[in-house]
């Protein structure tokens, strides 16, 4: 174990065991140094994991303390479609593009927002790594770094993919218009019309609006808020149905939040790999952990090729920039030529840039920042949802990422609850728009991805209040 690492681990038993109470003042970053005879660093970086895991908090100019201990509890909802019901056919558009409308407001508070904060974001730093790799920009590259995509920008992927230990080179990688272009490639690569796709339920909403756009069916496996894809369910609809392709998160899943622990990722590559099944891994949450290391995904354990890994730097970096990338394994060709048939291609100066931006190095600052200000920022959503929500009502806190997915008590509508919001500038993700059966109507996805202020607490304080009314009055 790092040193830091066993450090914030004792730090931590001193505050289960109640030596360290909620409020209580840590010792100083000095006396903690002189006390284990360490490092200002070790100590720092000690502190910052704590903060990621919800444990303490920091307060400007007064130092760390042990964060308050009343959190709704991390649960399972309510029991998901059975996983052996047929494959349906998606018609969720209509209901997505209904409900997004109300969140596209920039006045409305941004709860139903996809997307964290775009002030979290470096974006004078990558104005000018845009505006220095422009000025020095091959205008054969316009030409030659049509798909896959710039070369520099790959080198600099397949470095990242490195530190995971997944087995991809630069040749391996595909740069698309964001990781939602990567998806869309991905599936229409492998699954035709009136197939089947195997998803979570509740799913990602991006990922039905594929599968209707594309005429697929879909099925819905058992999906744990905590640890994820249920394999025993998976295994069940493999069985049952004729599965062309499975479209899963692994880490930090969007709505609930989970994440699939490491030691069972093997076991669904090994699973769907038997079957010659291929998989395609939604990965774009990846950099947003909280604790001291990234999941390792599902790539990581692809021998045969049959995962496709995609993911985007919208929601860690650079949003708006649209730059996503595939790893599509032995779909590589096809994919490209999907790309080279729909899109043609990325923009090579946003590629070049970012591919600056990375090779200089800013990069892990400013994430392990942002992780934290996520983190904060979780504790004081779950901590206010506690406190205003009806009695009753269970949240998700996950190990990463910017969501919580928020059951209340079944008197509760979700949609009628975004109705109700959205009258008074609220917004919020109801759960029927994450199912192709219009399930999870007491559910909620809420956002915290936006620095927490006075206005935002009270804006949580609102939904609650509304959120009771619903309950207390039977829907």
């Amino acid at each position: 174990m790092i040193l830091y690492e066993r450090l914030a681990d004792d730090v931590e038993q001193m505050i289960r065991a109640g030596t360290l109470q909620p409020g209580d003042r840590l010792p100083s970053v000095r006396a903690l140094r002189s006390r284990r005879a360490v490092s200002q660093a070790t100590v720092l970086q000690a502190y910052a994991l704590l903060e990621a895991r919800g444990v303490i908090q920091s307060r400007p100019r007064s130092g760390y303390f042990v964060a308050p201990t009343h959190r709704p509890a991390t649960v399972s909802s309510s029991a998901p479609p059975a996983p052996s019901g047929p494959p349906v056919s998606v018609d969720v558009s209509e209901l997505v593009f209904d409900l997004l409308d109300a969140t596209r407001e920039r006045r409305a508070l941004p709860f139903g927002s996809a997307f964290p904060s775009p002030l979290l974001f470096p974006l004078q730093t990558l104005a000018t790594s845009l505006a220095r790799a422009a000025r020095s920009l091959d205008p054969w590259a316009t030409v030659a770094d049509l798909p896959p995509g710039s070369v520099a920008l790959r080198g600099e992927i397949a470095r990242r993919y490195l530190l995971t230990g997944a087995d991809v080179t630069a040749d391996d990688i595909v740069v698309t218009n964001g990781a939602m272009e990567a998806l869309n490639l991905a599936l229409q690569s492998v699954a035709r019309p009136g197939a089947v796709v195997a998803i979570e339920s509740p799913a990602f909403y991006g990922a039905l609006q594929a599968i209707e756009r594309l005429g697929l069916r879909a099925v819905e496996v058992r999906t744990d808020p905590v640890e994820g894809i249920d394999p025993d369910s998976l295994r069940e609809v493999l069985d049952a149905h004729p599965v062309a392709a499975c479209w899963f998160m692994s880490s930090f899943q969007n709505p609930l939040g989970a994440t699939v622990p490491d030691a069972r990722r093997p076991q669904i590559v090994e699973l769907l790999a038997a079957r010659g099944v291929p998989l395609i891994e939604d990965d774009v949450y990846a950099e947003l952990y909280f604790g001291a290391r990234a999941p390792r995904p599902y790539k990581c354990f692809d021998r045969t090729g049959l995962v496709m890994h995609c993911g985007g730097f919208a929601k860690c970096l650079a949003p708006g920039w649209r730059v996503g990338w595939i790893a599509a394994g032995r779909q590589r060709r096809a994919v490209q030529k999907l790309k080279a048939t729909s899109s043609l291609a990325t923009n090579i100066p946003a590629q070049e840039g970012l591919a600056d931006y990375l090779r200089r190095g800013s990069a892990e600052g400013h994430l392990r920042r942002l992780r934290r200000r996520l983190a904060s920022q979780q504790e004081e959503m779950l901590s206010a949802i506690a406190r205003h929500f009806p009695a009753g009502t269970r949240a998700t806190r996950a190990d990463g990422g910017y969501f919580t997915w928020v059951e209340m008590p079944p008197t509760v509508d979700a949609l009628e609850l975004h109705r109700r919001a959205a009258a008074e500038g609220i917004g919020l993700s109801p759960g029927p728009m994450f199912s192709p059966s219009r399930a999870w109507r007491n559910c909620v996805r809420l956002n915290y991805g936006h620095p927490w202020d006075a206005e935002l607490r009270a804006g949580i304080a609102r939904l609650g209040a509304l959120a009771t009314e619903l309950a207390e009055r039977g829907g």
